[in-house]
């Protein structure tokens, strides 16, 4: 099972209509399911959970709709290599960068997030003057329900 502790997300359907974009029925249905996740999903995680609302929802329509959030910079894809071979899962952008924490044991992805992070991202841009514009930071390791 895949967990995500919440961090502050854009809101994805007015973003999305901010820039003009169409919102059909079947579009708002994903936004929407991809915005409320309580966990990290994969195309295929994320099409069954849409064919619970509109079974008429195929998955060329989910490899479309990530492809234009990725596109628009709205949503982040991470490519949690030791995670279930080579699955990539989606979630909406935070406000703020953030490490994912993956459990070897159980499969839970938690999000951590720190000011030392941060701190961090601007000691690289004082020090090499390299102006960071994505983050991707994975920790492997066992979770603390797992070590009991």
């Amino acid at each position: 099972m895949l967990t995500a502790q919440r961090n502050p997300r854009r809101n994805l359907a007015e973003e999305l209509v901010d820039r003009g974009v169409r919102m059909t029925h079947q579009r708002k249905l994903l936004v929407d399911l991809i915005q409320r996740a309580d966990r990290h999903l994969d195309v295929i995680s994320l099409w069954s959970l849409a064919q619970r609302y509109d079974s008429s929802l195929n998955k060329v329509t989910v490899y479309r709709t990530l492809n234009l959030l990725k596109k628009l910079g709205l949503v982040d894809e991470l490519d949690l290599m030791h995670m279930e071979g080579e699955k990539h899962f989606y979630e909406a952008k935070t406000t703020r960068d953030h490490l994912h924490l993956a459990c070897f044991n159980c499969g839970s992805i938690m999000e951590f997030d720190s000011p030392l992070f941060e701190k961090l991202k601007k000691q690289i841009n004082q020090e090499r003057k390299f102006t960071i514009q994505v983050v991707r930071m994975e920790a492997g390791g066992v979770c603390s329900d797992c070590k009991m």
